[in-house]
């Protein structure tokens, strides 16, 4: 009887090890008890068998009276997962995966929470290689004790992949061999040891089976796998977030992995100096990662030239040397967050299918990509700084033409530049052919300068422009010699009440009526007349200017033949200057015969306009009427002079 009790506590133990509290997944802590209680009722008191630890998910009993003298699990559970391993329960532990021998159920073991000295991590790994455990995955581990050598058995294992995440080594002081060796020669296919600050892994001492190596954020160096001839099956290796340098030594690394298809060198400090420096990589690789790291235009000399999908996003590259490679089987280029300022052309990349060039520093992407790049399937090209201008217009076009291969349209096309479109989406933005066609601009532009040339000739012409700037420039070098002349030359402000401009045609009617009249009659009037008071020596102008200068009024006696004379002109435009220059009322207009307005030049447009706007005198043919003439006209010049 106790020989039949023994056997159903030892089934029962066994048993229960699959009775988890879910049917995929449980986590327990080794601190509980791991080991089922059974009591060891006599059959006589009529007590079941009781399970005071592990719960139990599915129970049948057989036979399925209730007084029945046993219990047996049925359970399909593949995993387990413990925390919290410490020294004090690790031989528990240990003791529990010993039943897990090769053909049991359980195929993925977890722990995590482990601190063990390193022999006690060792025998934890030893009896997971020689149990029924296929994957195993072991994280937050803190080594306690001292790294020594272990002759580790690696025969006779079902393990295909291992992964450890943040290991922490206390010791600080060992023989790498005796860590890394252990690892180095595990006979699996998936290996993984991520956020572990790891500094160096051995080459394996013989033909390794690894197909899968990640050794995500740690500390290694270019002198990982360096002359390393073992590692022929190797297809995928991960190295993100080192401590690599050097591109070329990359390279090296992988000339000897003849299976190699997939590497990932993201986030570490690579660079790569060209200086005709040769690259070797492996001929198999196919995808290969560099993102982020410190690489510029000199990359483009070190890429394997079987690569089909290659990232160089976050870097320093500012320009594809064309000529400089040939990757015809690239298919996937990934180029954003650099500094390139164009799109780049295919003359390297016969294949290229694929290009992201997002987020770099284009404003004016080329137009003819498509052309240039037949076989792309998608462009990413979007938040770039953008200016919208006429060369963007193409490109805009571009859109329309490629049939939805631009990705991110239109959302992340918007113009950067100039400040007032800042925020338009490029499909919103839109310019007139004229503004944006050269030459259709300047043919435009040379046929309104045309027009406009001929216009002010023609104004300059029929308002006679040349004839006023000559005045002008005469009136100011006059009153420039007046203003340099010694104080003596320059004589009193005011000499004559007026100054008389007439046609010679008219010089009768103004020696025999207007002079007599004035300065024979009452009030003394001294008149300026030129054959009077020119000054011999002086120009006609200068002295035209000088007596209107000198004179209170202006007198013009106005007739058609006053507006045939060329110095009635010039009297009229030097007094009319004097009238708005020192705003005076100093003008007198005499109308002695009627001009018809067509008779009037049009450059005497200030003739009419003062005709149209100021009072004149005009002659009475009437005797009876000449007395008021001759009183209206003494009572505009009358002033006393100096």
């Amino acid at each position: 009887m106790t020989q039949n009790m023994n056997f159903l506590r030892n089934l029962f133990l066994y048993k229960c090890l699959f009775a988890l509290t879910f049917w995929n997944h449980v986590t327990m802590s080794v601190e509980d008890e791991l080991f089922t209680s059974v009591s060891n009722n006599s059959p006589e008191d009529g007590s079941n068998q009781k399970i005071k630890s592990l719960p139990l998910l599915y129970t049948k009993s057989y036979p399925p009276e209730a007084n029945s003298d046993w219990v047996v699990i049925q359970n399909t559970t593949e995993s387990l997962s413990l925390s919290e391993i410490t020294d004090k329960n690790v031989k528990k532990l240990v003791a529990l995966l010993s039943n897990f021998r090769q053909g049991s159920r359980l195929q993925n073991l977890t722990l995590t929470n482990v601190s063990v000295a390193w022999n006690a991590l060792m025998d934890i790994f030893q009896t997971v290689w020689h149990s029924s455990i296929e994957y195993f995955n072991i994280s937050s581990v803190t080594q306690l004790l001292d790294i020594k050598s272990y002759d580790f058995d690696y025969s006779g294992t079902s393990m295909k992949a291992l992964t450890m995440k943040k290991i922490h080594i206390t010791d600080l002081y060992f023989v790498q061999d005796d860590l890394y060796r252990i690892f180095a020669d595990m006979n699996i296919a998936d290996m993984t040891i991520a956020d572990s600050e790891m500094i160096h892994m051995l080459c394996p001492s013989s033909k390794s089976p690894f197909r899968y190596l990640n050794f995500l954020k740690n500390d290694l160096t270019d002198l990982l796998f360096q002359n390393c001839d073992n590692l022929h099956q190797l297809e995928t290796l991960i190295l993100q977030k080192n401590k690599f340098e050097s591109l070329r030594k990359v390279s090296f690394m992988t000339s000897r992995m003849k299976s190699l298809k997939y590497l990932d060198m993201s986030n570490n400090l690579l660079r790569h100096n060209g200086a005709a420096v040769q690259c070797l990589w492996a001929e198999s690789l196919s995808e290969l990662d560099l993102s982020s790291n410190q690489l510029a235009d000199a990359v483009f000399e070190c890429l394997p030239v079987n690569v089909k999908k290659l990232s160089l996003q976050n870097n320093q590259i500012s320009n594809v040397p064309r000529g400089m490679v040939e990757l015809k089987s690239l298919e996937e280029l990934n180029l954003a967050s650099n500094r390139l300022a164009d799109l780049p052309g295919c003359s390297g990349f016969t294949s290229l299918q694929f290009l992201n060039i997002e987020m770099n520093l284009i404003l004016t992407p080329s137009a003819d990509f498509f052309q240039s790049c037949p076989r792309v399937r998608e462009l990413q090209a979007g938040h770039n700084p953008f200016k919208c201008s006429c060369e963007l217009q193409a490109f805009v076009g571009l859109e329309r033409q490629s049939g939805g291969r631009l990705f991110g349209w239109p959302a992340a096309y918007v113009c950067e530049y100039p400040e007032g479109l800042r925020g338009t989406e490029l499909k919103d933005f839109h310019l007139s052919q004229l503004a944006c066609n050269t030459t259709l601009l300047l043919v435009t532009a040379l046929l309104l300068t045309l027009v406009l040339v001929a216009a002010v000739a023609f104004l300059c012409i029929y308002l006679d422009v040349p004839w006023y700037v000559r005045m002008t420039w005469q009136w100011t070098q006059t009153k420039r010699r007046a203003w340099h002349d010694p104080p003596g030359d320059q004589g009193p402000v005011l000499q004559f009440h007026a100054f008389i401009s007439y046609s010679e045609r008219d010089s009768l009617w103004v020696k025999n009526e207007l002079i007599p009249n004035l300065e024979k009659g009452e009030g003394c009037v001294q008149l300026c007349q030129h054959e009077r008071n020119f000054i011999p020596g002086k120009s006609i102008v200068e002295n035209i200017i000088n007596c209107i200068e000198k004179s209170y009024k202006s007198i013009f006696v106005l007739s058609p033949n006053f507006v045939q004379s060329e110095w009635c002109h010039y009297e009229l435009y030097f007094a009319h200057h004097k009238l708005f220059s020192e705003n005076s009322n100093s003008l007198i207009l005499i109308l002695l015969e009627p001009i018809p307005p067509y008779l009037i030049p049009a450059r005497y447009h200030k003739l009419k306009a003062l005709m149209a706007k100021r009072t004149y005198l005009e002659w009475p043919k009437e005797r009876s009427k000449r007395a008021l003439f001759w009183a209206n006209l003494r009572a505009a010049i009358s002033i006393n002079l100096p």
